[in-house]
């Protein structure tokens, strides 16, 4: 399916609709197959232990589901996340980013169903799994 949104489009639609999260996130990819999306970990993402906290590992996942999601269907705000589901493999890497790697495995009228699969940055072993789908609004 061809992209309705680009990653430098998606950038000032986040900024705008998501003003919380502004300059949290980066799109490292963004085309058919694939969205690589990177959470640029700081000191307040870290949990006890030197590690990369689970809400932290959530919203990275939550928020590519999401890009991917709009860059398929246009920039529609009110879709909104109905499961998440996340396995956490292994502790990520200290100091690094958190890279989420995400396919749309399916689209239909009402739902966007992803998989995202999270890395540390250099890292080949992924850190953490999630399942996301989302509710999408009526299209007009």
């Amino acid at each position: 399916m061809a992209l309705k949104v680009t990653a430098e489009e998606m950038g000032p639609f986040l900024d705008e609709v998501f003003p919380q999260v502004r300059g949290m996130f980066g799109i490292d990819r963004l085309d058919e197959d694939l969205l690589v999306m990177r959470l640029f970990v700081k000191d307040e993402h870290l949990r006890p232990g030197g590690t990369v906290s689970g809400p932290s590992m959530f919203a990275l996942a939550d928020v590519a589901a999401y890009v991917a999601t709009m860059a398929r269907i246009g920039q529609e705000a009110l879709a909104v996340t109905t499961n998440c589901s996340i396995d956490f493999m292994r502790k990520p890497e200290a100091g690094a980013d958190l890279l989420a790697q995400c396919r749309v495995l399916k689209l239909g009228r009402a739902l966007s169903v992803c998989d995202v699969q999270m890395f540390s940055e250099g890292g080949t072993e992924p850190v953490a799994r999630a399942s996301l789908t989302y509710s999408l609004p009526p299209r007009r």
